[in-house]
């Protein structure tokens, strides 16, 4: 119980959620290279889930999933491009109604940031669903909002004036945007390094760094100074909110969403020779036999070195590309630990620590290296799927957890912890008992979900994928196709070897897909109530 709640009034919540960030990239995730000792000391402090795992490995589902409480296929934002329902009840307007000022500060991406399709992909898309690109054909749901509801986090928008959120947006009563990632997203963040003296749109990207890596061009040491990095714009707007919290009986709930360290790894000087790209040890299957894996997979090991055309996609990387990726990531990963440990010094000198909740997540994970592979989409390796979560009572004590718990459990976790009431249809679960030691396990089993309008080489567009995991392990299913995978965790818990199909693993592939089953239908929508019998 926190001072606060021992006095009536509800605890505050501080919640930071880094952008693409697998669990094991935090030395307080079993990292042995990557510092991060403001994490590691908050960690020592905290309940650590060490199996925590998103509803969706993508960034718009799961974080819609982070402030719902609910899985895509039932919020609606089944994959990037789908702006979040407006209306949509959330974490942040549930607490808002209690009392709550609620306070967005970093990269929200409720909203589509004004991305196109890849030439290829929407090829792809007009060959297998042309509705999609059909703005005549509409949607079955009709959303009656005004011009412009959709375009609230557009790039090219926020680039030609500064533009403020209206209020409630998504549950916020201000929001200090940032849009994009890398060292020149948009939003607020671009007028306020502007205002200090530095265009990010000017001086950063790759064709104004500082130091370039030839392997891949989402590597290398951006011209844009520390102090005025996306990262310390983060920082100094939650800093400067503490200090309006200061001495105020109305609570807080404040979402510092660092944009890093998503690609382009991109950290400025001081940090991008932190870490030296030869002493870096190679991840997991780098170099597997990938002869039983999806048909997508063994074709981006046929070409490895050659990044996707869309810089978000999955791809198979030489060593050199991996150890200059990982070496500039983990330097972005301590700039964020470093902004972290000033945001939590901050909360101390207030006198606010002892009232606060602290919750330190990510999104979702980022292949890097496991298995061969960079970034996100089409698989559901653990590096991906599996994020660092800790939750940090004030009265707490350091615990781990390995009870498998998703994403979509913080917002009723939160909901319970600070007394506010639950609306219909949240789906996930409270980890109330796990944080207060009354269980030790959360669920039998756990589904991922992902989907996209287009495909790749070897995996036929639309993709509609759906994984299982449970303690005995793996399967995902590419509906639509005759491919899927099976992984046995007591045996393979690295998931090296593919086991689907085999007749001797044929009872744990009928056990997992009984498991799916039954979590697919659970996560059938109930977010409307009846009002008669008929």
């Amino acid at each position: 119980m926190t001072a606060a709640s021992a006095a009536g009034r509800r605890p505050n919540v501080l919640v930071f959620i880094a952008d693409q960030l697998r669990a094991d990239h935090l030395g307080f995730g079993g990292n042995r290279t990557v510092r991060t000792p403001n994490l590691d000391a908050l960690a020592a402090d905290s309940m650590v889930f060490t199996a925590a795992t998103v509803a969706n490995p993508t960034c718009m589902p799961n974080r819609a999933s982070l402030m719902t409480g609910r899985w895509p296929s039932a919020h609606g934002t089944r994959c990037n491009g789908i702006t979040m329902d407006p209306q949509a009840q959330t974490l942040p307007r549930s607490l808002a109604t209690a009392g709550y000022r609620t306070i967005g500060v970093g990269k929200l991406h409720h909203q589509n940031m004004g991305w196109e399709f890849e030439p290829q992909q929407k090829e792809e898309i007009e060959a297998t669903a042309p509705l999609l690109l059909d703005p005549a054909a509409g949607d079955a749901s009709a959303r009656p909002f005004g011009p412009g509801w959709d375009r609230w986090e557009n790039r090219d928008a926020h680039d030609e004036r500064f533009i403020e959120l209206p209020p409630d947006y998504y549950g916020y009563g201000h929001v200090d945007l940032v849009i994009g990632h890398g060292d020149r997203p948009g939003g607020h963040y671009v007028h306020w390094a502007r205002e200090r003296g530095v265009d990010p749109v000017a001086v950063g990207g790759p064709e104004h760094a500082a130091e370039t890596y030839g392997g891949w061009d989402q590597v290398y040491q951006t011209a844009v100074p520390a102090e005025l990095h996306p990262t310390s714009y983060v920082s100094e707007k939650a800093i400067e909110h503490l200090k309006d919290a200061s001495g105020q009986d109305q609570p807080f709930f404040m979402f510092v969403s660092f944009p890093d360290p998503h690609h382009p790894f991109s950290p400025p000087e001081g940090y991008g020779d932190l870490y030296d790209p030869d002493e870096l040890e190679l991840p997991v299957g780098f170099n597997q036999d990938h002869s039983k894996s999806p048909a997508h997979v063994r074709r981006m090991i046929e070409h490895r070195g050659e990044p996707d055309p869309d810089p978000t996609m999955t791809w198979a990387a030489t060593e050199d590309q991996y150890r200059h990726a990982a070496a500039a990531q983990y330097g972005l990963i301590t700039l964020m630990d470093e902004h972290i440990g000033r945001i939590l010094a901050e909360l101390d000198e207030q006198g606010l620590a002892e009232d606060t909740i602290i919750v330190f997540t990510s999104d979702h994970g980022d292949l890097f290296g496991d298995h061969g592979l960079m970034l996100k989409h089409f698989s559901h390796y653990r590096a991906v799927t599996n994020v660092p979560l800790l939750i940090h009572l004030p009265s707490g004590e350091g615990r781990r957890s390995d009870a498998l718990v998703s994403s979509a459990d913080l917002a009723p976790t939160l909901l319970e912890l600070t007394r506010t009431a639950w609306y219909r249809g949240i789906q996930g679960r409270s980890l109330l008992p796990l944080l207060q030691g009354r269980e030790a396990a959360h669920r039998d089993a756990l589904l991922i979900e992902e989907e996209q309008p287009f495909g790749l080489l070897g995996l036929p567009g639309p993709v509609r994928m759906r994984s299982v995991i449970t303690a005995e392990g793996r399967l995902t299913r590419y509906f639509g196709t005759d491919m899927s995978e099976l992984y046995d965790h007591r045996s393979d818990p690295d998931e090296l070897d593919n086991l689907a199909g085999l007749p001797e693993h044929r009872a744990l592939e009928h056990r997992l897909s009984e498991a799916m089953l039954v979590e697919m239908a659970a996560l059938a929508d109930e977010g409307t109530a009846p009002t008669a019998a008929a």
